[in-house]
């Protein structure tokens, strides 16, 4: 990198932060730009990087590579000009790829948990002195080099751990040599046609790894010579257990929040304690002890480090109190990722479960807003605001989408439950306010920007 001009466009995004961080560390030079503020532009400049708001041709070293991302339109000024100049183009995949190549390679990929399955396995290896590289599309609280919250950073040891991102086929362009497949579901509709195409994306993703981990009902045959390790949590209620190397056994869910339980085969044979809750977060820790077995390290003093695993931002984060209710935030945008949520909202043992939903993008509301519906009826309280669009436009098949969608099917499934079609933030915040008390809980559910409603709900901080 050293030499090196990278100009970002939209540099204030979780993973286009962290390569512009990673970058400047190791010598570029490094410039950028975003249409808003966010907590990744705080770490920016905190690191020497000063990105501008807005966009402007202007802006645009003539001498820099650019770095976008899928979501940057071709209209966009600085890429314009960028173009005009003939100035080298690079999509943030392929200026991960040729930094991950600097290391050996734990991959994780997934539809649902592989934020968190990457911020193990980084959490984890920093407690037992291996000090890997890592990136996330989060940020992990402590992982900076002051113990701030921090979403990249290039170690000293052998080892960085990526997050594989499929929604735009980007992870193709990684050479793994431990994979990790958390799961597999259809999500982006608008990259995948088909669930098969994306299994067919996920086996090529994972085919130059020595060593594959994945879920026992994900269907990845491995490649010859593979070393495949499947995970699975130990069924309740008698039910058979499901064809797996490495299981969670002896589970038990603490009623303040968390989990214990056995991790036991693929090299491992090891009591785990989490901090977070829900039975998800149990398969995640299972995905990544599996990967840290496949790659030699210490996986049981690995397992042991997970008891004080904080969590990473916007998964179940406690955000504070209203009325006396607790307020907590989640990324959850399918419908899969809201249900295990909910679920795991319930073993904090409030009183009741109000889910509050952002819908994210058009085309992932039209294609699955009964299957979400229904998992927000699972809460005991329902409010739906409208979709954040994100790149997309509701013009053409996208015309006429809306959370209205969502909430109509919420109200569907929800047996008389109280449903809210609130479709902004300060619709909601005067809605739920006033009906929150001392044993609820609310949580808003999105990826958009729905985090700031739980942010102007609290009125009182608490320590998690």
């Amino acid at each position: 990198m050293k030499g090196r001009k990278l100009h970002f466009i939209a540099i204030g995004g979780a993973g286009m932060s962290g390569l512009a961080l990673v970058a400047k560390s190791l010598g570029a030079e490094v410039t950028g730009s975003d249409r808003a503020e966010s907590s990744y532009m705080e770490r920016l400049r905190a690191a020497g990087i000063e990105p501008k708001l807005g966009h402007d041709a202007q802006q645009v070293p003539p001498d820099a590579e650019v770095v976008v991302s899928t979501a940057i339109p071709e209209d966009n000024l600085e890429l314009m000009r960028a173009r005009e100049r003939g100035q080298t183009v690079i999509h943030r995949g392929e200026l991960l790829a040729e930094l991950c190549s600097l290391r050996r390679l734990l991959a994780v990929a997934g539809t649902h948990g592989k934020t968190t399955t990457t911020a193990m396995c980084a959490w984890a290896l920093r407690a037992i002195g291996a000090d890997p590289s890592f990136f996330l599309g989060g940020e992990l609280p402590g992982a900076g080099p002051d113990g701030e919250p921090a979403n990249a950073g290039w170690g000293e040891g052998d080892w960085l751990i990526a997050e594989a991102d499929e929604s735009d086929a980007s992870f193709l362009k990684l050479r793994p040599e431990i994979a990790v497949v958390t799961n597999l579901e259809l999500d982006h509709h608008s990259r995948w046609s088909s669930l098969t195409e994306l299994a067919e994306a996920f086996a090529a993703f994972s085919a130059p790894a020595s060593g594959l981990v994945c879920g026992a009902d994900v269907q990845m045959p491995g490649q010859e010579g593979q070393r495949v390790v499947r995970f699975a949590l130990e069924p309740s209620g008698g039910a058979p257990a499901q064809e797996a190397e490495l299981i969670a056994t002896d589970i038990r869910v603490e009623p303040e929040g968390g989990s214990r339980f056995r991790a036991r085969g693929a090299g491992i044979d090891a009591e785990v304690d989490l901090r977070v809750p829900g039975r998800h977060n149990i398969a995640n820790a299972l995905a990544a002890l599996g990967g840290l077995s496949l790659a030699g390290v210490d996986a049981e003093g690995c397992a042991k480090a997970l008891v004080d695993f904080p969590g990473v931002a916007r998964r179940l984060e406690l955000k504070g109190k209203h009325n006396g209710a607790r307020i907590y935030d989640d990324y959850a945008h399918h419908p899969t990722e809201v249900s295990a949520t909910i679920e795991a909202a319930r073993e904090l043992g409030p009183r009741r479960v109000i889910a509050a939903f952002q819908p994210h993008l058009y085309s992932r509301t039209k294609a699955l807003a009964p299957e979400l519906g229904a998992a927000l009826a699972e809460a005991d309280e329902v409010a739906v605001l409208d979709v954040y669009p994100a790149r997309e436009q509701p013009v053409g098949p996208l015309a006429g989408i809306s959370g209205l969608m969502v909430a109509a099917e919420a109200a569907d499934h929800a047996g008389g439950g109280r449903v809210w079609w609130l479709p902004t933030a300060e619709q909601a915040v005067q809605a739920l306010g006033p009906r929150l008390r001392e044993g609820d809980l609310l949580i808003t559910i999105g990826a958009g920007d729905i985090h700031r409603l739980a942010e102007a709900l609290v009125d009182e901080e608490v320590d998690d």
